[in-house]
């Protein structure tokens, strides 16, 4: 888990918690690696190279990658250069909100060679930004601004690693929590280059779900679907971040509508059997806000 608010772990609760349910659903133990993404920037190499050499072997000891959503500037290299790790790498990755926008940007400056394409965001007189402000927000008026709540994404391509995720959609229905978008001027470009914008909103010109056909699963989406998963019933995205972390992915993808189906054993009278701890301590259950993840030790790294 790479993001910047990781000294307060709550922050991602809703995130830790679907990777727990989808790490039930598999029947596999949840472990989660966190990484402050400025630990992974040349700026901590100067100050602290110690800090900046054990995240990366996080990093590059973890079986997924997962960036989720965030506000401002910092951290924001780090994020980019654990994108870039994942894409090159081969690595499972999963971008929620900011972190798509990160793999949009670190693929325009990597691949297409724009290496100094940023987000509105960050820097306001960057020259065609490939993530801008939303044309309907606000820039004056904070409150109340945003793109928010259940917003329908049509799934382009019926072969597309998401749609069959989703149980062979053509559309699906998630919550929003956003101000910044991907510039539709410059998909035609990124998708030229290898990039596939598989998901957009009902005006075929704002991009909710990006994919690279080329790796064996790396997704990005504009949308939080962390808010809708539940025990018993995954994230279908979660669901394939995890799958693909433990190389079950192509099964997954070959069931149909696996989301709906019931975690059966792996359950029991709506409590997770598994044993977890945290900063050593053993608990039951899912009882306390981060227990039922193993926060270090053995299993699937995140």
């Amino acid at each position: 888990m790479v993001g910047k608010y990781v000294g307060l772990k709550d922050s991602y609760l809703s995130v830790l918690k679907a990777l727990l349910h989808a790490s039930v659903y598999h029947r596999k133990k949840l472990v989660v690696e966190w990484v402050e993404a400025s630990h992974l920037e040349d700026i901590t190499a100067e100050e602290d190279p110690e800090t900046f050499k054990a995240a990366w072997n996080h990093l590059k000891g973890a079986d997924g990658i997962l960036v989720p959503g965030g506000f401002g500037d910092r951290g924001v290299q780090g994020k980019i250069l654990a994108a870039k790790y994942a894409r090159e790498s081969n690595v499972p990755f999963l971008g929620i909100c900011l972190g798509m926008q990160i793999a949009v940007i670190e693929y325009a400056r990597s691949v297409l060679g724009l290496h100094n394409e940023n987000s509105a965001e960050f820097n306001p007189k960057t020259p065609n930004p490939c993530v801008i402000f939303m044309p309907e927000g606000s820039k004056t008026h904070m409150g109340g601004t945003m793109r928010l709540g259940s917003r329908r994404t049509y799934l382009k391509f019926p072969d597309c690693k998401s749609a069959k995720l989703y149980g062979d959609a053509t559309f699906v229905d998630e919550r929003h929590r956003h101000r910044y978008e991907v510039n539709p001027d410059m998909i035609s470009e990124l998708e030229a280059a290898g990039m596939s914008f598989v998901g957009r909103d009902e005006s075929g010109r704002r991009m909710e779900i990006v994919e690279l056909p080329s790796h064996p699963f790396f997704i990005g989406v504009q949308f939080h679907p962390e808010f809708k998963s539940r025990p018993g019933k995954p994230s279908a995205l979660f669901s394939g971040l995890i799958a693909a972390s433990c190389g079950q992915l192509d099964s997954l993808l070959n069931k149909s509508g696996h989301v709906s189906k019931a975690v059966g054993s792996g359950m029991s009278n709506g409590k997770a059997t598994y044993k977890a701890h945290q900063n050593g301590n053993y608990s039951n259950g899912l009882n306390g806000s981060l227990n039922g993840v193993y926060m270090n030790g053995n299993g699937m790294h995140h």
